[in-house]
Order: C-alpha cells, then structure tokens, then sequence
C-alpha cells in the first residue's frame, strides 16, 4: 500500500472521528440543555464523555491488535495535546476569572491520575494496582460532578429558576437520537481506519508507534475537543471550553489506560523513552495549566503561552527521541 492512499485512509478516518464526534456532541449537549444543567457540569461530563470516544476506541483497538505504545502514547499524548495546545489557545484568546470552587476538585484529580501514571512509567507498566486507582478516581470525578448537578438543577440551574423550557417534540428526540447513534458509529469506524492507517504510515516512515501516537493519533482524536473549545470561544462560553478539557483529560486517564489493561489482558508496558519524556511532559502541562488559576483564581493569557512553549520543546525532543 502506497502513502498516497494511507494518506486518504488517514484522512477519512480523522474526518468521521470529527464529524462523528460532532453529531455526538451535538446530540448530547442537546440533551443538557433541555434538562437544565449548567455549562460546567455539561462542559466536565456529557460533553467530554462524548469528545473522549475518540481516544478510547483508538487506544482500545490499539491495545487488541497488539499497538501498546500506540494505546499509550494516544491517551497520554491526547492529554498532553489538549493542555499544551488546545486549552492554551483557549486561555490566551479568553483569559478568564474563575471560582475556585468549581475547578479545584477537577484539578486535583486531573494532576493525581497524570501522577499515577507517571508512577507507573517509573515501574515500567500501568498494572492491576494502579488501573484500580485510576478507576476510583474516575469514580470520584463521576460522583461529584453528579452531586454538583443534582445540587444546581435543585437550585434551579445555577441562576436560571423561572426560565420555561418547553418539552421537546417526539421528532426532535428522534432525530437527536439519530444522530446520537450515527456519531458514534461514524467515531467507531473513523478511529478503526485511524489506528490501521497511523501503523501503516509508521512502518513505512521508519517511525515508531510511540511518535505516531503521541503527535499525529493523538492531535487527530483531540479534534473534537478543540471544535469544541473554538466554538465556546466564538460563543464566550469559557466554563464550557475549560471544564470540557478538563474533563476530558480526567476521562483520558482513568478510563482510556485501564480499559486499554483490560482489553489486552495484561499491564500496559511502558517504553523507558515514553516514561522519560512523555509522561514527565503531561505531568508538566498539567501544573501549568491548573495550579497557577488556582493560586489566583483566573486562567491567564501568561499560561498559554507557557502552555505552547512545553508542548513546542515537548514535539521537538519526541522527533529527536
């Protein structure tokens, strides 16, 4: 097979993951918005449940079909992607104040699962103990933002008591579910002819699987989120945009790695030059991104910028690698 038509396979598979993931989203958010939830819980669950499907699938047929340091170098890259270059777009065209409230917990979990997977880059594997953990933090991740919206729609939505919202019509819930189902098979088939593709190119390239993952994969399974976040820039919606990412890197790391155990039957294996750059790397971003907002309660423009320099230093040293 020739790279012209690896590349239009690539291509198309990167196009029905976006498209796929944008009926996804589309559907879902609908959802949402007909039950009341506020932007943020929107934004930390439904949303990026949805825009995470991606990165699961790709690093679950990955991890059947053998590709550990693609599964891993997906997840890990997807994280590291979404911080250093999405959320730092994000931040630096939206500074924004914010209560600390509403992201500490989501920030403390986010940088505890990168901490534990960067634990288990040190043992060489992410095996039954550490999957455990990171489930449990899934859990706690999913338990509180299940809290926070039972506790706002109790309050009315956060702010919006007394607005009427009509029931939807039965054709509208049907075309919503529709077009639910059709995202996710169109995400399903997009990230099949993805992984396929990727390999492919890397055994032609001379590139190892890793690089592959943690650039090319894992830019092109964080479309979603970074349509997502452009259009909540567009919108001035910036709780959506961050509470999405956030999320979303939670999800990455807690489901997308233990599943990817689960499905191959053995702890994920951990590449000494993965562990060394790749994980100490979304570790970093993670800090950047997170710590300094909670310090002053404000995402800062100083942030992404420092946000695209990591990641610009992170994509040189993993080409050099």
């Amino acid at each position: 097979m020739d790279y012209a038509l690896i590349l239009v396979i690539f291509l198309g598979g990167i196009i029905l993951i976006v498209k796929g993931g944008d009926w996804f989203v589309d559907a879902a958010s609908y959802i949402a918005e007909v039950s009341g939830v506020p932007k943020l819980i929107v934004g930390a669950t439904i949303v990026s449940l949805a825009t995470t499907l991606p990165e699961m699938l790709v690093s679950a047929m990955a991890a059947i079909q053998g590709k550990i340091d693609m599964s891993v170098g997906n997840a890990v890259g997807s994280v590291t992607a979404n911080l250093g270059l999405i959320m730092a777009v994000s931040v630096i065209c939206m500074p924004v104040r914010i209560r600390r409230g509403d992201y500490l917990l989501k920030s403390v979990l986010m940088l505890a699962a990168a901490g534990i997977v960067a634990a288990g880059g040190r043992e060489g594997a992410v095996g039954l103990r550490p999957s455990l953990v990171l489930l449990a933090v899934f859990a706690l991740f999913l338990y509180e933002n299940l809290r926070s919206a039972h506790r706002s729609m109790r309050c009315g939505g956060a702010g919006d008591l007394g607005i009427f919202r009509p029931a939807p019509a039965r054709r509208e819930i049907f075309f919503q579910c529709v077009k639910f189902t059709a995202g996710a098979v169109a995400v399903v088939m997009g990230a099949d002819l993805l992984v396929d593709s990727a390999s492919a190119l890397a055994r032609l390239a001379g590139i190892s699987e890793r690089i592959i993952g943690v650039t090319i994969v894992a830019v092109g399974t964080s479309l979603p989120e970074l349509v997502t976040t452009v259009t909540a820039i567009a919108k001035g919606q910036s709780a959506l945009s961050i509470g999405n990412i956030l999320g979303a890197n939670i999800l990455d790391l807690t489901l997308i790695l233990p599943m990817s155990a689960l499905v191959s039957g053995q702890a994920l294996p951990i590449a000494p030059v993965s562990a060394a750059i790749d994980l100490p790397a979304c570790l970093l971003v993670g800090c950047i991104a997170v710590i300094p907002a909670m310090v002053s309660a404000r995402f800062q423009r100083w942030q992404g910028v420092a946000l695209l320099a990591v990641y610009g230093g992170y994509l040189f040293l993993t080409c050099r690698a």
